[in-house]
C-alpha cells in the first residue's frame, strides 16, 4: 500500500463527544506517510471506540478495540466514507490503534471503519432481518486420485538447526537473523531437491508464563523469548524429507518486527532474506565441508530444483524471491547482490497476502485458500492465479486450492494452541452470541488443527511432486480435475487453475461484448458497475481489493435470471482458437450454499455455425456472511460435439451460457480450451518496472518540477496499467503504458510551488500493475513534498470573559500568520481554584450535548464533565472565536467562573500560554 501525508481538520462538534470521559490526550506516535483527509462535516460524532488525540503535527485518529486484535499478516486499515485512510500502528496492548492525521486518504471522517483484509473489526456483522444461519453440511468427497502424495516416503529423517551472522537489509534499522531448521532424508544418495519454507507475520517475542505478554518488537526485550515460528512446519518438512527432499524452514522475526512502516509490508525484505539463504545453500553444495553441522547431516542440495513455500506474508515474500531470481530488483532496494545460482521450480503459497497484486506468471504456483481464514480473510491469494492470466507465456500452472474449514494459523504448529511454545490462538473470530455455521469450532465443516495441518502437508507434497519431480499423475489434484488425495481426508478440498495446457481464453478482462448478462467490474465504488454489492453476505476472493478505489479491465460476467432459457453470450473482439484442446474449462461461481445451478454451454464459430457442448452443474461453497466463499468452481464440457458439428475451432466467435435452473445467479470468471498434461516452463524475457519515492522540500519561492522515480529493467517490451492518484481529491486516473528498458515510458512530472506558509506534506502517488508481457516489482511510489515552514504561533485571548448569565463567554484563538491548512487546537476546561464553578445546568444543554455527548443531569461542574473545546482556524484565516453559551434563570446564585487552557497531549496547559478565566454574574 502507498501512504501519503496531509493534515486533516475536524470541527469541535465532530470529535468532542468521542473525547468525553478521557482524562487526557494520548501520546502521539511518530508520523508515517499516507494520503490527505478533508474535514469532517459539522454535527457528526465519531463512533464508539474512536477518538482524536494529540495536537499540531502529532494529531492521531485512535480506535480502541473491545478486545485484543491478534497480530497477523493482514494489515489493519482505517477507512472513512468507503475510502482508505491509512495503516495504523498497533499498541502493545493489542487493542489500541493509532493513525497520525497527517497520514490520510482523501475522505471525510464519516462511516469510520477498522478493517483487516476486508473484514470489519470495529462493529459486529449486521444480521438484522436475516434468518438464523443453518448448519452447513460438508459436500460429498471427490473421487480419489491415482496417486496420493500425502503418504510418507521410504526415508527416515534427520533434523538440525543452523544460525549464521545476522544481516542488514535495506529499510530495516536492526539486523535480521539467519536461522534455519533443517529436516532431510537420512541416507539418501546424490543431490536432492531443496524445499525452503518461510513463515508469515506473527508476534516475535513472548514472556514465558505470561499468556498475554507478547509483542512484535525486534530485537526482543530483556526477559522475553523469540517465538520460533520457523519450527511450525516440521510435519510438512518431515513428509517431504521422507520422500527425498532436503528442507529448511527459515526464521524471519527480524522482518516481522520491522515491516510495519514499509510500503510493501516487507515483501522485498523477505525476498532478500530467502535469496541470502539460497546463496548460502549454493555455497554449501559446492563446498560441503564449510557447511554448518545441521547441513552436513543432509545430502547435498540440488539448487537447480528449488521449491519455495511461503505462509501468509511469507507467501508474498517467496513470490518476490522468485521474481527477483528471474529479474533483479533495483540495487538500492535489494538485500542480496550476488549471482543467482538456483532455479525455482515452483511456489507454494499458504493463505498468502499479495498487497502488490504482482504474481510471477512464469513460475508455477499452488495457492492454498483457507475457507475459515480469520486473518487474510478476503483470500487475496486468489490473485496469484487470476493475476497471471495473459501476462506472459501461460505455460506455468497456477492452481488455487480452496480448503473448506481451514483457518489461517493452524498450518503452523507454532501458531496453534496446545502445540505451540508461545501463546497462540484460533484466528477465526468467534462470536459468542452467534456461532458461524461453517467455521465455528465443532461445526461439521470446520477442521481440527491436526486435520488441517495434515491436509496442508499433503497438498504441499503434491505441489513438490508436480513442480519439482514432474509427476503429471499428481496434476488432477491441483488443476480443477475434481480428484482428491485420501491422505487429506476428511478435508473437503476444491481446486481450479489457469495456465499449463490451457489456451484460447474467453477472458472478461479483455475487450468483449456481452449480451443477456452484465460485464461487471471487480473493483468499483459504483454499485451499478460492481460485480458484488457492498451489502452482499460474504465476499469473493476474485474481487480482493488493491490500492485503488476502481480498477480498469478487471472484470467478470454476471448472470442473473428469474426464468430459465435466456442465453448469456460472450463475444471477444476477435475470434479465438480452441483447436487441439480436449475440453472447454469454465471457472464459474454461484452464491454460497446453493446447489444444482445448471447452465447449458454452446459455442459459435466465425461463420455462424453453433454447437451445444453440454450442460454443467455448479454448486456453491459452504459459506456465511463472514467467509469469502464466492469462489469459482472449474467445470468442463468436451469439445467433441463442436468437432462433430463441423465448427471451425480455429475461429470461435462466441460462448453462450444458458441457465436451465428456475432462477439464480452466476458469475463467469473465464473459459479456456483445456488439454491434460504439464508442459515444460521457461521464463520469458520481460521488462521489469519498479516505482520509487522521492522526497523533496517545497522551498520558499519559485516552481520546480520533479519526476516520480521509475526504473525499467529486463528485456523486451510489455504493457502495464498506470494509476495516478490526485493528492487533493484522492481520485485516480489510469492509462495503458507500453514499457521497455531504456525508454522513459512512465514519465509523471510533479510541479512543486515554494511558499513560506505552513501547510501539510503532500504525497503524489502512482501505482502500476502488469497487463501483458511485463513484471512489476515495487508497485507504488511517487514524490513526497515536505512542508518546510514552521507552524504559526497560537494565542488565546478574551473577547467577552465577564458576562451576565444568558450571554456567551467568548475567547479568540489567533495565529501569528495564516496557514495553508486548517489548524485546530484542543482546549480543556480546568477546575476553578476559588469560588463557584459553572455547572452543566448553567450552559445551553444542546451545546453541552453537541460538544460532550453528555446530558446536563446529574448536575456537575464543567471540569468534572471532562469537557474539551476544539478551536479550528480555517486555512487562510488568522483567528476563530470560542464560545460557551450560558443560560439565565430566576435562582439567586453567587458569581461563577470557568477556567480553560490550551493543552499538550497529556492535558496539561501549554507553557507560555496563560490559563483563561471566564466569569458569569447572576442576573436575578
Amino acid at each position: 500500500m502507498t501512504r501519503s501525508t496531509r493534515r486533516i481538520s475536524v470541527t469541535a462538534v465532530a470529535v468532542l463527544a468521542a473525547l468525553a470521559g478521557s482524562p487526557g490526550l494520548a501520546q502521539a506516535q511518530p508520523p508515517r506517510p499516507a494520503q490527505p483527509l478533508t474535514a469532517a462535516p459539522a454535527g457528526e460524532e465519531l463512533p464508539p471506540g474512536w477518538r482524536i488525540s494529540g495536537e499540531g503535527t502529532a494529531r492521531e485518529l485512535v480506535w480502541r478495540a473491545p478486545k485484543r486484535v491478534g497480530m497477523g499478516d493482514a494489515r489493519v486499515e482505517f477507512h472513512a466514507g468507503g475510502k482508505l485512510l491509512g495503516v495504523p500502528d498497533q499498541g502493545k496492548d493489542g487493542r489500541t490503534f493509532r493513525l497520525p492525521l497527517d497520514e490520510a486518504a482523501p475522505a471525510e471522517l464519516t462511516d469510520l471503519q477498522a478493517q483487516a483484509a476486508g473484514r470489519r473489526l470495529d462493529a459486529a456483522d449486521d444480521t438484522s432481518g436475516k434468518r438464523d444461519p443453518l448448519a452447513v453440511k460438508p459436500a460429498a468427497q471427490l473421487p480419489a486420485n491415482s496417486v496420493d502424495p500425502g503418504k510418507p516416503g521410504s526415508y527416515r529423517t534427520v533434523r538440525g538447526e543452523y544460525e549464521l551472522a545476522s544481516i542488514r537489509l535495506p529499510g530495516l534499522a536492526q539486523p535480521v537473523e539467519m536461522r534455519g531448521e533443517v529436516v532431510a532424508p537420512k541416507g539418501a544418495t546424490g543431490k536432492r531437491p531443496l524445499a525452503l519454507f518461510l513463515h508469515g507475520r506473527h508476534p516475535t517475542c513472548y514472556k514465558p508464563g505470561a499468556e498475554e505478554d507478547i509483542s512484535i518488537d525486534w530485537p526482543c526485550a530483556a526477559g522475553m523469548k523469540e517465538i520460533p515460528s520457523h519450527r511450525g512446519y516440521l510435519r510438512d518438512q518431515q513428509l517431504l524429507a521422507s520422500q527425498g527432499y532436503v528442507t529448511v524452514s527459515i526464521s524471519a522475526n527480524g522482518v516481522n518486527g520491522q515491516d510495519g512502516d514499509l510500503d510493501d509490508a516487507g515483501a522485498q525484505a523477505r525476498s532478500s532474506l530467502v535469496r541470502q539463504h539460497l546463496a548460502r545453500w549454493a555455497d554449501w553444495s559446492a563446498h560441503p565441508a564449510k557447511a554448518p553441522a545441521a547441513v552436513r547431516k543432509a545430502p547435498k542440495a540440488d539448487l537447480s530444483r528449488v521449491l519455495l513455500v511461503g505462509h501468509s506474508r511469507g507467501g508474498e515474500g517467496v513470490n518476490r524471491a522468485a521474481m527477483d531470481s528471474l529479474a533483479p530488483p533495483p540495487a538500492a532496494q535489494d538485500g542480496y547482490r550476488g549471482p543467482v545460482r538456483w532455479k525455482i521450480r515452483g511456489n507454494v503459497l499458504i493463505g498468502p497476502t499479495i498487497f502488490g497484486q504482482n504474481p510471477v506468471a512464469d513460475v508455477p504456483s499452488m495457492t492454498i485458500l483457507p475457507g475459515c481464514d480469520g486473518d487474510v480473510s478476503d483470500l487475496q491469494g486468489e490473485v496469484f492465479v487470476d493475476g497471471t492470466r495473459s501476462v506472459s507465456k501461460g505455460t506455468a500452472l497456477h492452481s488455487a486450492v480452496y480448503m473448506v474449514g481451514a483457518n489461517h494459523n493452524y498450518f503452523n504448529s507454532e501458531w496453534t494452541p496446545g502445540q505451540s511454545e508461545a501463546p497462540s490462538w484460533d484466528d477465526f473470530w468467534e462470536d459468542e452470541e452467534e456461532r458461524d455455521p461453517v467455521c465455528s469450532t465443532g461445526t461439521a465443516t470446520r477442521l481440527t488443527a491436526d486435520q488441517q495441518h495434515q491436509a496442508g502437508a499433503t497438498y504441499i507434497a503434491a505441489a513438490a511432486r508436480l513442480f519439482v519431480a514432474g509427476d503429471d499423475r499428481v496434476r488432477p489434484l491441483l488443476d480443477g480435475s475434481g480428484k482428491r488425495a485420501p491422505s487429506a481426508d476428511p478435508a473437503r478440498v476444491l481446486t481450479h487453475a489457469v495456465g499449463a495446457r490451457r489456451g484460447g481464453g474467453f477472458l472478461p478482462d479483455g475487450p468483449m461484448k456481452v449480451t443477456g448478462a452484465k460485464l461487471c467490474s471487480a473493483i468499483d465504488p459504483d454499485p451499478a458497475a460492481a460485480c458484488l454489492a457492498r451489502d452482499t453476505d460474504g465476499a469473493s476472493p476474485h474481487f480482493a481489493s488493491w490500492v485503488t478505489q476502481r480498477e480498469t479491465g478487471r472484470r467478470a460476467v454476471a448472470l442473473d435470471w428469474s426464468a430459465p432459457g435466456t442465453p448469456a453470450r460472450v463475444t471477444p473482439a476477435k475470434p479465438l482458437s480452441l483447436a487441439g484442446f480436449k475440453d472447454l474449462a469454465l471457472r464459474v461461481f454461484v452464491p454460497p450454499n446453493t446447489t444444482g445451478t445448471k447452465l447449458d454451454v454452446a459455442v459459435t464459430d466465425a461463420s455462424g455455425r453453433r454447437a451445444a457442448l453440454g450442460r454443467v452443474t455448479v454448486d456453491g461453497l459452504p459459506g456465511s456472511n463472514r467467509t469469502s466463499s464466492y469462489w469459482a468452481r472449474e467445470v468442463r464440457v468436451p469439445l467433441s460435439a463442436a468437432t462433430r458439428a463441423g465448427l471451425d475451432l480455429r475461429h470461435v466467435r462466441s460462448l453462450e451460457l444458458t441457465p436451465r435452473s428456475a432462477s439464480g445467479k452466476a458469475w463467469l470468471m473465464d473459459a479456456w480450451g483445456f488439454a491434460p498434461g504439464t508442459p515444460a516452463v521457461s521464463a520469458a524475457a520481460l521488462p521489469r518496472v519498479d516505482i520509487g519515492r522521492l522526497t523533496v522540500d517545497e522551498g520558499d519561492s519559485g516552481t520546480r518540477t520533479y519526476r516520480v522515480p521509475v526504473q525499467i529493467s529486463g528485456q523486451g517490451k510489455g504493457q502495464v496499467r498506470l494509476y495516478v492518484v490526485d493528492p487533493v481529491t484522492g481520485k485516480e486516473t489510469d492509462r495503458l503504458v507500453t514499457v521497455r528498458p531504456g525508454a522513459n515510458a512512465i514519465d509523471v512530472p510533479v510541479q512543486v510551488k515554494g511558499d513560506t506558509v505552513f501547510g501539510d506534506d503532500v504525497w503524489h502517488t502512482i501505482a502500476v500493475k502488469a497487463v501483458r508481457n511485463a513484471v512489476v516489482g515495487s508497485y507504488a511510489g511517487g514524490v513526497t513534498v515536505r512542508n518546510d515552514d514552521p507552524e504559526p504561533a497560537v494565542t488565546l485571548a478574551p473577547v467577552a470573559d465577564r458576562v451576565t448569565e444568558g450571554s456567551k463567554l467568548t475567547w479568540r484563538m489567533s495565529l501569528s500568520e495564516p496557514a495553508a491548512v486548517d489548524l485546530w487546537k484542543p482546549i480543556r476546561i480546568l477546575p476553578v481554584t476559588e469560588g463557584a464553578e459553572l455547572s452543566t445546568k448553567d450552559v445551553d444543554p444542546q451545546w453541552l450535548l453537541d460538544v460532550s455527548g453528555e446530558e446536563a443531569d446529574p448536575e456537575r461542574t464543567l471540569s468534572a464533565a471532562d469537557l474539551w473545546l476544539w478551536a479550528t482556524v480555517p486555512a487562510g484565516s488568522t483567528s476563530v472565536d470560542i464560545e460557551i453559551p450560558t443560560i439565565g434563570d430566576q435562582v439567586a446564585e453567587p458569581t461563577e467562573s470557568v477556567r480553560l487552557a490550551l493543552t499538550d497531549d497529556e492535558g496539561e496547559p501549554l507553557p507560555g500560554h496563560p490559563v483563561q478565566t471566564g466569569t458569569v454574574l447572576d442576573a436575578s
